[in-house]
C-alpha cells in the first residue's frame, strides 16, 4: 500500500486563493477516483474539488474556514496497489527548482510574516507533496480546474468577496488585523481599517487617504487653492460613509399640488409668526412623523456590538448650502415640534449657517438627513448617509406633469424623492414602506392630523 497525498488543483483563471467551505470525507473513508473531497468558495461560484485517486482516507489536511493556494494539500490516503502502481508509472520527473528562483520565493515568504502568523492554517506555504498524477501523452495533471501564478497566491486569511472589496476601497489587506478565529479578516476589518485610514491614523500617502493626482499641467494650465476646513470634514466624513455604509436608493414621485397650495395659503402667517414656510420646513414635519411609524429609519448601527441602536429622538439634519460648502444643522426634536416652530427653527438655522454664526454642536446628533436640491434643478440623485445615521432622504425639484386625477389628466406638480439608506440594517421594504408613507402624507397633508 502506498500513501498518496491530493492537493488543491487548479481552479480557474483569475481565482488567487479559494475558502474552504466543506469537508465531504472523513478519516477511514474509503473513496473512488473523481469523488468529491471537499467545498470550495470563490468570488463567483462554490464548487466541489474531486480525488485524482482511489484509497482509504488516513488524513485531512483542511478544515471549514482554511483559506488555500495552488497546490495545497487535502487528504492523504493509503491507495492500493494498482493504484500506486498507476500513479508511479505516470508522473512525470519533476526537476530540481533553480536556486535563484528558490532562493526568491524564500525571501518573498520572509518579507511578508504576518499571513503566516494570523492564519498557520494556511496551506499555500507547506512542505511540498507528491502532484497529481500526469498523462503520459502530455504530461499535464489529471483537472478540469486551474489555478494561475501559485508564486502570487496570497496566504492572508479572508475571503474572495473580502479581498475583493479591500481592492475596491483601496486597503492593503496586510496592514488589518482580522477580528475571526483564527485572525481571519471579515468586511467590518476592512472598513475599520479604511476609517482608520480617514481620520488620520493611516501612513501618510496610503491609497485610501491620499491618491497622488498625475501631473495634470501636462495637459493645460491649472490653478491650486487650498481646500477650507468645512471642505476637509465634508471630504472626510463622506470618504468614511461611502467606505462604511452598503448604499442603495430608492425612488419615488409625489404629487404635491395641494401641499403647494397649503404652503402659499398660509406663508404669510407662519411668516407673521417670524418663521419662513418653505417645502423644507414641511418635508422636515412629514419625515418627522414618518419616523415615529418606521423607528428603523431612525435608528444607528452598532457593528462593533452587533447591536441595533434604537432613538427616541428624532432629529432632523437639513442641509444648507453655503459659500464655504455644505453644512448640516440639526432641527432637534422634530416630531414634537408644530408647523410653524420646525418653520421658524428651520429659517433660523439656515441663516445662521450661511452667516458663519452656527455652533458646532447645532451641527451634532442629528437621526435622519434631508438634502433638498429643488431650489436648483435636477430629476434624481443619490445622497451619502450621515454616518452614524442609516437613511437620508434626496429632493428634487418638482415640475408640472399631466397625471391622471379625479377622471383625467390633469396637470400636477410632481416632486421626486430619493432615500438613500444603510442596508445593513434598513432593508427594501423597509425603506419602500416608508416613501410610501411620505408619499401619502405629502400628496394628502389632512393625513398627518388624521394618523400623526
Amino acid at each position: 500500500m502506498a500513501s498518496i497525498t491530493i492537493n488543491l488543483p487548479e481552479l480557474g483563471e483569475g481565482v488567487d486563493s479559494v475558502d474552504v467551505v466543506a469537508v465531504l470525507v472523513a478519516v477511514g473513508d474509503s473513496i473512488e477516483v473523481d469523488q468529491s473531497l471537499i467545498e470550495v468558495e470563490t468570488e463567483k461560484a462554490s464548487v466541489e474539488v474531486p480525488s485524482t485517486s482511489a484509497g482509504a482516507i488516513t488524513e485531512i489536511h483542511v478544515q471549514n474556514g482554511d483559506v488555500l493556494g495552488e497546490n495545497a494539500p487535502i487528504v492523504t490516503l493509503e491507495a492500493s496497489e494498482g493504484e500506486a502502481e498507476a500513479a508511479t508509472e505516470e508522473i512525470a520527473p519533476v526537476p530540481e527548482p533553480v536556486p535563484e528562483i528558490a532562493e526568491e520565493k524564500r525571501t518573498e515568504r520572509v518579507e511578508n510574516p504576518k499571513s503566516e502568523i494570523r492564519n498557520p492554517k494556511l496551506r499555500s506555504d507547506r512542505q511540498p507533496s507528491p502532484s497529481p498524477p500526469r498523462s503520459k501523452e502530455t504530461g499535464e495533471r489529471h483537472s478540469e480546474f486551474r489555478i494561475p501564478n501559485s508564486e502570487f497566491i496570497t496566504s492572508i486569511p479572508a475571503a474572495p468577496t473580502v479581498r475583493r472589496f479591500a481592492r475596491e476601497v483601496g486597503v492593503d489587506l496586510t496592514s488589518v488585523s482580522g477580528s475571526g478565529p483564527s485572525g481571519r479578516i471579515s468586511i467590518d476589518d476592512v472598513k475599520a481599517e479604511a476609517n482608520r485610514r480617514l481620520s488620520g491614523g493611516a501612513v501618510a500617502g496610503g491609497p485610501a487617504t491620499a491618491l497622488e493626482l498625475p501631473d495634470l499641467e501636462r495637459f493645460g494650465p491649472v490653478h491650486r487653492e487650498p481646500m477650507t476646513k468645512v471642505r476637509k470634514l465634508t471630504a472626510e466624513n463622506l470618504s468614511r460613509a461611502w467606505v462604511t455604509i452598503p448604499h442603495v436608493t430608492n425612488h419615488e414621485i409625489a404629487d404635491i399640488t395641494d401641499l403647494e397650495d397649503f404652503r402659499k395659503a398660509y406663508k404669510e402667517r407662519v411668516a407673521a409668526a417670524g418663521g419662513k414656510l418653505t417645502m423644507t420646513a414641511l418635508l422636515v414635519k412629514i419625515v418627522a412623523t414618518a419616523l415615529k411609524a418606521h423607528p428603523v429609519l431612525n435608528a444607528a448601527v452598532d457593528m462593533a456590538r452587533q447591536e441595533v441602536v434604537f432613538r427616541y429622538s428624532i432629529n432632523i439634519g437639513v442641509a444648507v448650502d453655503t459659500e464655504r460648502g455644505l453644512l448640516v444643522p440639526v432641527v432637534r426634536d422634530a416630531d414634537a415640534k408644530n408647523l410653524t416652530e420646525i418653520a421658524k427653527v428651520v429659517d433660523d438655522l439656515a441663516n445662521r449657517a450661511r452667516s458663519k454664526k452656527l455652533k458646532p454642536d447645532e451641527m451634532q446628533g442629528g437621526t435622519f438627513s434631508i438634502s433638498n436640491l429643488g431650489g436648483i434643478g435636477g430629476t434624481a440623485f443619490t445622497p451619502i448617509v450621515n454616518w452614524p445615521e442609516v437613511a437620508i432622504l434626496g429632493v428634487s425639484r418638482g415640475r408640472i406633469e399631466p397625471q391622471w386625477h379625479e377622471g383625467s389628466f390633469r396637470p400636477r406638480l410632481m416632486m421626486p424623492l430619493s432615500l438613500s439608506y444603510d442596508h445593513r440594517l434598513v432593508d427594501g421594504a423597509d425603506a419602500a414602506r416608508f416613501l410610501a408613507k411620505l408619499k401619502d402624507a405629502l400628496e394628502m397633508p389632512l393625513l398627518l392630523a388624521l394618523d400623526g
